[in-house]
């Protein structure tokens, strides 16, 4: 079997005959083999030994047949590293046993070890690297996100700690995300070295403040992680999470390739917001799930329809799987994106004479 590129070149607004999809949570609790994994081993238990976790990021790969494998790994991973104690805890979240809430907690962070700390994603990264015949994806998670929950403690829905140390300590913010952007960027390197074919930067939570407040306490620092990725070759995904459309037009001038799109945005509003420097990725409400195939195959038809007007775009959730998907509707999902799009392409350019 020839190797899949074409999640790569819609990556970089090459031309492609079917349409690149993956899923965001692919690897996950909608699939039982993976549920039968998780009775024996936790999240952070599967991460520590890399012939499972190649295993769980392989699965989808070879039962939906997507054209991208995401790394099975958690955004927290590289925050111990750093000098956080945390869990993952059933129901919850990542729950931080020693919070950073003051200045002298952020001075307490140390520099991140990868290769000493994280050598086990490494080596993971590494197995996939040879068995894989579609690109691997790895990730991190974004410094505001990150620092949600370093400074809530826990997952939350108002951010008002985080806001707080935001308005009232600003610098002590700001060191706080040089920082986590300095683990950001040591992290996403060693990845590439390890053999990831693209990274992905979710920022899930960033959604939560306004266009004038991203662009004072975080999109520096984001642009930061970006220009000193941009010498490696590998495509870079910038996610901006749920409910932020309305800062998509601040990240006009970063230096990634790819943008996420969340459900609420249309795909030729998005590209409109970001500018056509990007290709763009999207955006099925993964909720969508819950319907009758007929109903799944129309909204991806009509997010498709809109997809392939321009280069590069690229198929996928505006957020992760949950557990109650279905396997079979999405394998019959990924079934369809690529003959319905095989066939819309072949059309359009048939009727623009190409």
């Amino acid at each position: 079997m020839s190797y899949n590129d074409r999640f790569i070149k819609a990556c970089k607004k090459q031309e492609v005959h079917t349409l690149p999809v993956w899923y965001m949570r692919q690897a996950g609790r909608y699939d039982p083999d993976y549920r039968k994994i998780k009775e024996k081993y936790s999240l952070l238990e599967i991460c520590e030994q890399p012939e499972l976790a190649a295993e769980v990021t392989l699965m989808p790969v070879k039962k939906l047949g997507v054209d991208a494998a995401i790394l099975y790994s958690d955004i927290m991973n590289p925050v111990a590293s750093i000098g956080i104690d945390f869990d993952i805890v059933k129901n919850i979240g990542p729950v931080i046993h020693n919070p950073v809430r003051t200045a002298a907690d952020v001075e307490k962070l140390r520099p991140i070890q990868v290769e000493q700390d994280l050598s086990h994603i490494l080596k993971t990264i590494e197995i996939l690297n040879a068995e894989l015949e579609v690109p691997l994806i790895t990730f991190a998670g974004a410094p505001f996100t990150i620092a949600s929950y370093l400074i809530e403690g826990k997952p939350s829905k108002s951010y008002i700690r985080t806001k707080e140390m935001m308005y009232s300590e600003p610098a002590v913010w700001f060191q706080l995300m040089d920082k986590l952007g300095d683990m950001v960027i040591a992290y996403l390197k060693a990845q590439i070295a390890a053999g990831a074919k693209a990274v992905q930067l979710f920022d899930s939570w960033v959604g939560s403040l306004s266009p004038k407040d991203f662009q004072t306490y975080v999109l520096p620092t984001i642009t930061r992680i970006f220009a000193e990725l941009n010498y490696l070759e590998q495509p870079k995904i910038y996610f901006p999470g749920v409910s932020s459309g309305e800062l998509l037009p601040t990240l006009r001038q970063l230096e990634a390739d790819v943008i996420g799109l969340d459900w609420r945005v249309p795909i030729a509003e998005g590209r409109q917001r970001v500018g056509s420097r990007f290709a763009v990725q999207g955006n099925l409400d993964p909720y969508i799930l819950t319907a009758p195939m007929s109903v799944i195959q129309e909204q991806a038809k009509a997010i498709i329809d809109e997809g392939i007007r321009q280069t590069g775009y690229i198929f996928n959730l505006g957020h992760g799987l949950f557990p109650e998907a279905s396997l079979d509707k999405l394998r019959e999902l990924t079934e369809f994106i690529h003959a319905y799009s095989t066939e819309a392409i072949a059309k359009l350019k048939q009727g623009s004479g190409v």
